[in-house]
């Protein structure tokens, strides 16, 4: 199993979507993340953390609401959002870093 530190530092942008199970629009965006999923295929990879199960990256990345939508580029967190986002909004900011 890969590790999300190890997937963060690779060379592919990586969408991490912090949420809860108790979050509601966190609900709303699970069918964003399913079609960013399906836009992207393998040119990015798309994670999902719970704070809840996974605290301490939630205290690392500074998460101080849920949903915030993250993406890593080699390592660095180059976008960052909180809030139920679009996914073409999300797609937008990916496209960029496959130019």
């Amino acid at each position: 199993m890969v590790s999300f530190e190890s997937h963060i530092k690779g060379n592919k942008p990586v969408v991490v979507d912090f949420s809860a199970d108790w979050c509601r629009p966190c609900k709303l965006m699970e069918p964003v993340i399913h079609e960013v999923k399906e836009n992207i295929g393998d040119r990015a990879t798309v994670l999902e953390i719970d704070i809840d199960k996974h605290p301490h990256y939630s205290q690392e990345y500074n998460i101080l609401g849920v949903p915030t939508l993250l993406i890593f580029k080699d390592g660095k967190v180059v976008w960052r959002k909180s809030g139920v986002v679009p996914a073409h909004e999300i797609l937008q900011e990916l496209k960029k870093l496959f130019i």
